[in-house]
């Protein structure tokens, strides 16, 4: 649906990170939101560097690695998102990441879904961020209809990082209903984060939909009914349900699903034939047998439904 210029009426901004670890909590709820809308409204991704170039080193690296994994596990805790057995260290830069990410977005929405996915999963499933370019690049190998050496070379070039550098800045010019959130009932209400600076940046991830009626912003982990409750208030009745799919279709759809994903997306006995079972420390990720074949975890623990 759009309107008389040609534009879908409410875009949606999300503001995120691919190792940010509320950003991927936050996965079954935007997958929901984001198949409900369909192509009703227009959805741009911001990627906001969680991880900087100029953030100071650890003094002690193993110390800050144990402490993070702690903090990652807490995450879980709300979310029920997967999280890996063991984390390698704590990223070095969300650059690579962003910018592979930013470049395969070039490719078409389909494409830049599975590789984003993918950078997720580097880190809270396998426990290895993919905080270089080579690791980066390495995460989307194999992922279907993805032009490699294309995405190696769109995500060196001048134009990719001067996308990413323009979703930095973005990202630290966050509105003013974000700078004071009320604590509320979420164990992350999402106020924007000070800068080194002396600056401000949106919270990870947050959600801005914008129309001629007006913004709302939803900062922070929520709920499904928080966020169309937002677009409803700017576009009466363009929000609906999450769709639920068959668990085959499902599967076939996204390629990799967390539970808390399959119990919001899906429909029916569940696993669906063929599904590969990959354990993490905090519940499965269940993979199409295409997607096993070539994901990096290939191997790891993986056990294929009857």
């Amino acid at each position: 649906m759009t309107n008389e210029a040609g534009r879908a009426p409410v875009e949606v901004v999300e503001y995120t990170d691919p190792l940010c670890p509320w950003a991927w909590g936050s996965e079954p709820v935007f997958r929901g939101l984001r198949a409900a809308l369909g192509g009703r409204v227009h959805w741009r991704r911001v990627y906001c560097i969680l991880f900087d170039h100029d953030d100071d080193p650890a003094p002690d690296p193993a110390a800050e690695t144990a402490w993070y994994s702690r903090y990652v596990e807490d995450i879980s805790g709300h979310t029920h998102a997967p999280r890996a057995y063991r984390l390698s260290r704590v990223a070095a830069s969300s650059w690579p990441v962003s910018l592979v990410a930013k470049a395969a977005e070039l490719q078409g929405t389909e494409v830049a879904e599975r590789v984003l996915r993918r950078l997720r999963e580097s880190v809270f499933v396998l426990g290895e961020p993919a905080d270089t370019p080579a690791l980066a690049l390495s995460a989307a190998q194999g992922v279907p209809g993805l032009a490699h050496e294309r995405l190696a070379a769109d995500a060196a070039s001048t134009a990719v990082l001067d996308r990413v550098r323009a979703d930095r800045a973005e990202a630290r010019r966050p509105v003013h209903a974000v700078l004071s959130v009320p604590d509320g009932s979420s164990p992350h209400p999402g106020a924007a984060k000070e800068t080194p600076d002396g600056g401000h940046r949106y919270a990870l991830p947050t959600l801005l939909f914008r129309s001629p009626a007006g913004a709302r912003a939803v900062p922070g982990w929520r709920s499904y009914e928080e966020y169309t409750a937002a677009v409803d208030a700017l576009e009466p009745g363009l929000a609906a349900a999450p769709a639920r799919l068959d668990p085959t279709e499902a599967l076939a759809r996204y390629r990799s699903l967390t539970e808390p994903e399959r119990g919001l997306l899906t429909r029916g006995s569940w696993p669906p034939a063929g599904a590969v079972r990959l354990e993490t420390a905090g519940g499965p990720v269940w993979l199409h047998p295409d997607e096993a074949r070539t994901h990096p975890a290939a191997g790891r623990g993986s056990t294929p439904a009857p």
